[in-house]
């Protein structure tokens, strides 16, 4: 297995990058489809499919550069940008799919050049009556000797081969521009099409691979000697150069030839060029050029996949790895390659083959510039490029890059999505320690937040036109008992924000923060199986009044200041209700709203009912205890409860008071039912045991309490023992119910 995607003897330099990525661009479809466009779309039509093309790829040259000049960029090319940047899992996914879309592109290549041989077949068939019915008979043997080339010699003697077709390609250029072609229309119309032609972003997808030489040139990344260098500087020149040259070749045939002469034959050029026969030689310089450039990258994409453990099975991961000895040449990558490439020779249709390579790029290049628009908005200090592009044009790139996929093919489309979900799920079974997005889009989450903070905190001085709970629980007795971390989750999982804090008594020393990054990692472990939005930390106090001022002095995550904090103690053990109790002027002083839950042996029971009991003190109360009601029926675990209103009131005040709770009801639109409001009569003996009696089946029971109720903690511990559990409520100033 290869030590390293490096190449130590890389010594190739910014032309071979170039010349790799225009050879590409410059090939068949320019010989043979390009022509045909211009017939299909007109002038005007093929103008608009270059810029869209190159509204994907100029984006995408900007954003490989941007991306090559922050990291050493190793054998892989396009493959290892994607995976050090979206993760192993989703980069083995897209690489295994931009994988075959290069293996299968030497097909392409191949099967073009078979066509080159199309003047020369007819020759041989007027001079000397042999026909030659098939073009795979000139293409299969290409690609048998073109497979011997690269096991044999390897990328040298393929970079070396490229010099000459590329200088054979721009003579056959020049030629066709320098022609005065003798079947000029009589009139030029840039506007004119065939009478049935087909559809743009048809067309669009034939023409597409023309505009993919980009991806040719990342290629070869492991044998740069400076990658960082040399891949921004060939593919962005290679790109305007490119582009440039489609569009005069777009107006030579537009003023040469009629669309119908256009369409009908695919070696029009020569029809136009200065010397006719340089143009088949042309593309079989070019079909040659691009298929040396696909077979040299292609394994090298395989061979860095491989290093990466992507395949279940290891012993696949390291025979795909392995590299020569001498130069790390991927020779078992290049008989995947050669293999797959023969099976699309064999296919012979130019078509087929070029729209199943156009889909496979299309992603490729979406997620190139998906990755530099998130790098962009997440602002990691080490992302530190030292060519920058800008996150608007990455956008632009990335969404349309995704839009053109399904105008092109639809059911490719969702194909390649399909093909490329089962991927990631089978890597994702087999990696179960890479990450996937998060390390990309931890940064962007982080940006987020941080914004949403800056503006909910700015928002913070205007006036609240409704309250909504930003609560806190501190607890030391967290393993202990789940109930308040049950309370938490529900009123923060759809109107509101919860922190749950775990206190650990002691100095803060080496010691016992090692122990709290411990708990932390245990609480986030315990919490991942329920459903909540709770935000989970710990802190470190010599006291529990300590840590009560720390807490309620916090910052809350949400980017406003908590209003509302959450104790809890055991009924059958009520020895730290007394620390709670004896906290309440500092929670008070802070203007929190304060709750403490009263836990029983029988918890939170079946979630189907709480039961909310309302006194004449709880006028400042009453309210904060409807909308607690109310928030927490809005967890799924509550999904069949509902609330049911009691209110102790003297008889002679009893239908008043039933009228303002109906009333409050309704101008609040909450989903209480009036028949599950019941006027009871107050007895101020047996309050309890009122309480008691009516909500003995209750899951939840809310009761208010004022700040004298803290001079005796039996109010809070003793005379409910057959109740679940037990929500006190004490609200710092009355709520607004609109």
């Amino acid at each position: 297995m290869a030590k390293s995607l490096v190449n130590t003897n890389a010594k190739f330099g910014t032309l071979p990058v170039f010349l790799t990525a225009l050879s590409t661009i410059l090939g068949a479809i320019l010989f043979l489809r390009f022509g045909w466009a211009v017939g299909q779309v007109g002038f005007i039509g093929v103008i608009g499919i270059i810029i869209l093309g190159h509204v994907v790829t100029i984006p995408t040259a900007f954003a490989v550069a941007e991306i090559a000049t922050n990291q050493r960029v190793q054998g892989g090319g396009a493959y290892y940008i994607i995976s050090r940047s979206f993760g192993l899992n989703i980069g083995g996914a897209i690489g295994l799919t931009l994988y075959l879309s290069q293996a299968i592109s030497v097909a392409f290549y191949v099967i073009a050049f078979g066509e080159a041989f199309e003047p020369l077949i007819s020759w041989i068939a007027q001079t000397y009556d042999f026909y030659i019915p098939d073009r795979r008979f000139i293409s299969v043997p290409t690609m048998a000797l073109l497979s011997l080339l690269i096991l044999t010699k390897g990328a040298n003697v393929g970079m070396k081969a490229l010099y000459v077709v590329v200088a054979v390609l721009l003579t056959s250029i020049v030629m066709f521009f320098m022609g005065d072609s003798p079947i000029k229309p009589a009139e030029v119309n840039f506007h004119l099409t065939v009478a049935d032609n087909l559809d743009f972003f048809y067309v669009f997808t034939i023409v597409f691979p023309a505009f993919t030489g980009l991806a040719a040139g990342l290629g070869l990344s492991g044998d740069l000697k400076d990658p960082q260098k040399s891949i921004p500087r060939g593919t962005l020149w290679a790109t305007v150069v490119g582009m440039l040259v489609y569009i005069a070749v777009a107006y030579k045939f537009a003023v040469s030839a009629s669309p119908e002469k256009l369409v009908s034959d695919q070696l029009i050029m020569q029809e136009i060029a200065v010397w006719g026969p340089i143009i088949p030689i042309g593309l079989a310089a070019a079909s040659l050029s691009s298929a040396l450039g696909s077979i040299m990258v292609a394994p090298r994409t395989l061979q860095a996949i491989g290093f990466d453990d992507i395949f279940p099975q290891n012993h696949v991961n390291r025979w795909f790895a392995k590299g020569r000895k001498k130069d790390n040449e991927p020779i078992n990558g290049s008989l995947i390659t050669i293999l797959i490439a023969f099976v699309f020779v064999l296919i012979g249709d130019v078509n087929f083959v070029a729209q199943i390579i156009s889909m496979f790029f299309m992603v490729t290049y979406g997620a190139i510039c998906l990755i530099s628009f998130l790098e962009h908005f997440a602002a990691d200090p080490a992302y530190r490029p030292t060519f920058r592009s800008r996150w608007q044009v990455s956008l632009v790139g990335a969404l349309f890059s995704f839009w053109l996929m399904f105008k092109m093919n639809a059911t490719y489309a969702a194909l390649s999505v399909v093909i490329m979900a089962v991927i990631y799920y089978a890597i994702m079974l087999n990696n179960d320690d890479n990450q996937g997005l998060n390390k990309l889009f931890k940064g962007v989450i982080f940006q987020l937040s941080r914004q949403l903070q800056i503006i909910l905190q700015r928002a913070d001085s205007e006036k609240d036109t409704s309250w909504r709970p930003f609560g806190v629980c501190i607890s030391h007795d967290t393993f202990k008992r789940r109930s308040a971390f049950d309370i938490m989750r529900w009123i923060s999982y759809k109107y509101g924000f919860g922190t749950y804090i775990h206190f650990i008594k002691g100095l803060l020393n080496e010691k016992t923060t090692e122990e709290s990054k411990k708990i932390l990692d245990r609480l986030i472990q315990l919490s991942a199986g329920s459903k909540n939005r709770v935000y989970l930390d710990t802190i470190i106090s010599p006291s529990y009044t300590s840590a009560i001022a720390q807490v309620v002095q916090l910052s809350g995550i949400s980017g406003k200041g908590n209003n509302l904090i959450l104790f809890e103690f055991s009924r059958t053990d009520p020895g730290n209700l007394k620390e709670i109790t004896g906290n309440y002027q500092i929670v008070e002083s802070a203007g929190f709203d304060i709750c403490i839950l009263n836990t029983s042996y029988k918890s939170f029971g079946y979630k189907n009912e709480i039961h909310i009991w309302i006194s004449p003190e709880d006028y400042q109360n009453a309210n904060l205890m409807i909308l607690l009601g109310y928030i927490i029926l809005g967890h799924p675990d509550w999904k069949k409860g509902k609330i049911k209103i009691f209110a102790l009131y003297p008889e002679e005040g009893i239908e008043d008071k039933r009228q303002q709770l109906m009333d409050l009801i309704k101008t609040g639109r909450l989903p209480i039912s009036p028949a599950n409001i019941s006027m009871v009569p107050f007895d101020s003996g047996n309050r309890k045991g009122v309480i008691s009696n009516y909500s003995a089946d209750a899951d939840l029971t809310i009761i208010g309490f004022t700040s004298e109720a803290l001079k005796n903690m039996d109010e809070f511990s003793e005379g409910y023992n057959d109740l679940g559990n037990i929500l006190f409520v004490s609200s710092n100033k009355a709520k607004a119910i609109n």
